[in-house]
């Protein structure tokens, strides 16, 4: 025991100052907020299910708990506390609150505070996004524990709210280890196992989630007045010859790296009803991607040069996963988009 005591000594000690001299709850809740913001702004660690893991309570829990723990820093009494904290409690005029009152509070309130800091940030320059809604967050959290901090070191030291670590340790090393019967045994041990298979299957369903469904997003873009651009304000008049440019997208959704290629037709056509037929095709380009990692995007400008002339003309562009056949047509193509121009001698 004196050697578990030592040891815990020295892993405190490893601790900043600030953060050791803090209530147990209040170090974890800043422990598991710089853990949180480390798990979604580092590369790489911010894609594996570590930025799950821990977003889930940084959103749902932590921002109400250390609301919670400011506004009732006094020790609460609950079933099986014993006479000395129930008379503690009614000293105080029943202000305190127990654990599971905290609990639901804080999974409550972290429910209005998340949504009300993204209703705040939507009024300024930084809008609703990932890295401003990270520090709004951290922000309100961190100043909660302060405040938290400052409130429970204010009441006398047999008043303040504390999570019983040892007592709950205690307590389920005698249940498990020490139980009265050998059918308690028999529950405990098959209560561990259901609590382990529970654990495993949720670690296995974040770190090997079910495939979505696979899709690949194909479009093309032009520029308005500012330069920005949008789905919108493609060229339409062209003079044979001449360049004018898009830009060409491509969203990967497949699952998997993907590596594509896109060829480029200038075609006459006649509309009849519902049905279009090709008169005369003209392949302007054929051009490969480079390999686009599962949920990435990938963009280039690309040039339209005209080599015929004629009004209503369509600009044909067939996207294709696996190899190009020998006559590209949007039948055979896995996407397509197109535009229309017309195309004059001068």
């Amino acid at each position: 025991m004196g050697d578990d005591t030592g040891r815990d000594r020295s892993l405190r000690l490893l601790l900043p100052s600030q953060i050791r001299t803090l209530p147990a709850d209040l170090a974890a809740v800043l422990i598991l907020v710089l853990a949180t913001n480390l798990a979604v702004l580092l590369p790489f660690v911010n894609r594996t299910p570590l930025r799950i893991a821990f977003g889930l309570p940084f959103l749902l829990f932590l921002p109400g708990y250390a609301f919670i723990a400011a506004l009732f820093p006094e020790q609460g009494s609950a079933p099986g506390h014993s006479g000395e904290d129930t008379e503690r409690a009614a000293n105080l005029g029943g202000r305190g609150i127990d654990g599971v009152e905290r609990v639901a509070l804080s999974m409550g309130l972290s429910i209005a505070i998340v949504p009300s800091v993204g209703l705040v940030l939507n009024f300024t320059p930084f809008g609703i996004r990932l890295v401003p809604v990270l520090v709004g967050v951290s922000a309100i959290t961190v100043g909660f524990v302060a405040l938290a901090a400052a409130r429970r070191k204010a009441l006398p030291e047999a008043e303040r709210f504390r999570v019983p670590y040892e007592e709950w340790l205690e307590a389920g090393r005698a249940e498990i280890f020490e139980p009265e019967t050998r059918l308690d045994g028999l529950l405990n041990v098959a209560l561990a196992c259901s609590i382990v298979l529970a654990v495993g299957v949720v670690g296995f369903a974040i770190m090997v989630p079910p495939d979505g469904e696979s899709f690949t997003e194909f479009y093309l873009l032009g520029e308005d007045d500012d330069g920005e651009l949008v789905i919108d304000n493609y060229p339409e008049e062209f003079v044979v010859g001449e360049s004018q440019s898009v830009v060409v997208g491509i969203g990967n959704h497949e699952n998997q790296p993907m590596d594509y290629t896109i060829v480029v037709q200038l075609q006459e056509v006649e509309i009849s009803g519902n049905e279009t037929t090709v008169v005369e095709r003209r392949e302007l380009d054929r051009f490969d991607s480079p390999s686009i990692a599962d949920n990435e995007t990938w963009q280039t400008e690309h040039d339209i040069t005209p080599t015929m002339t004629g009004e209503d003309l369509r600009v044909q562009y067939l996207l294709y996963r696996d190899s190009v056949p020998g006559t590209p047509t949007v039948e055979n193509a896995y996407r397509d988009n197109h535009l229309w121009v017309d195309v004059s001698e001068v």
